[in-house]
């Protein structure tokens, strides 16, 4: 497995993030938490063969979680917000 697979956990598939990449050309993914934007811009383009625009990143917190008597927490995440050029998608993420 290279970096680039790595880096790039998975994509996230939810109703905001579909409507992001149908209006933007925006793509969300799940990365390594500490993966600059660089990085993310890199492995997108040597992954599905496509050119970035523009790389946006958030840092999820972590929450807390109980199951009856017992707390902890959910540990937080980074997602990374890939915006493609225009008339370009990655055929996997489409096909889903």
């Amino acid at each position: 497995m290279s970096q680039a697979h790595t880096i790039i956990k998975r994509p996230i598939l939810t109703e905001k993030a579909t409507t992001a990449r149908e209006a933007t050309n925006t793509y969300t993914f799940r990365v390594l938490s500490n993966a600059t934007k660089v990085q993310i811009r890199q492995a997108i383009e040597s992954i599905f063969k496509v050119h970035v625009k523009s790389v946006r990143t958030v840092n999820v917190p972590s929450r807390p979680k109980r199951q009856g008597a017992v707390q902890g927490r959910r540990s937080g995440w980074k997602k990374a917000y890939v915006s493609l050029r225009t008339g370009e998608t990655i055929a996997l993420i489409e096909n889903i």
